[in-house]
């Protein structure tokens, strides 16, 4: 028997562990390519942002109930954390795309000299993840908790 007051740790960094190296085989099946940089690296199937906050949630309702106020607050973060994840970094990540494109555009077709060193900056485009992702995510976030219940809280 684990000590219960790192139940809710243990539990929400292993979920997040569990999807970081989730991605590496999704990338796989999806490329053909194994990548271990997925290990760390954002985005992808499934959101480690989800299923750490799913997981945190989920074992903080196991352990203190589902009526209390850490709960609460718990599922409010989560909430937010995956909108985030699926909207606000997504549609970033979109953003520094388009402007990428644009970039180029100038500098090729419209034949517009771009010699200031920012223009040469390489940004990370896969900032956010898909709906799809964060679903993912959020279904390893919810075993988890389920999982290493018995193993850190007494019946």
């Amino acid at each position: 028997m684990q000590d219960q007051c790192l139940y809710p740790l243990v539990t929400a960094l292993t979920a997040n562990l569990i999807a970081q190296v989730a991605k590496v085989f999704s990338h796989y099946y999806k490329t053909g390519e194994w990548n271990p940089r997925w290990v760390y690296a954002s985005g992808g199937f499934p959101s480690s942002h989800s299923s750490t906050v799913t997981a945190l949630t989920l074992s903080i309702g196991i352990q203190n109930g589902f009526n209390t106020s850490l709960f609460a607050v718990t599922c409010i973060f989560s909430f937010i954390v995956m909108y985030d994840a699926c909207h606000v970094r997504y549609y970033t990540g979109k953003n520094i795309e388009l402007t990428q494109q644009l970039v180029k555009d100038l500098r090729d077709i419209m034949n517009v000299p771009l010699s200031d060193p920012v223009y040469q900056e390489k940004l990370k485009t896969v900032l956010g993840h898909k709906f799809i992702e964060v679903v993912g995510g959020f279904f390893v976030g919810l075993i988890l908790p389920i999982l290493l219940a018995p193993l850190f809280l007494q019946a």
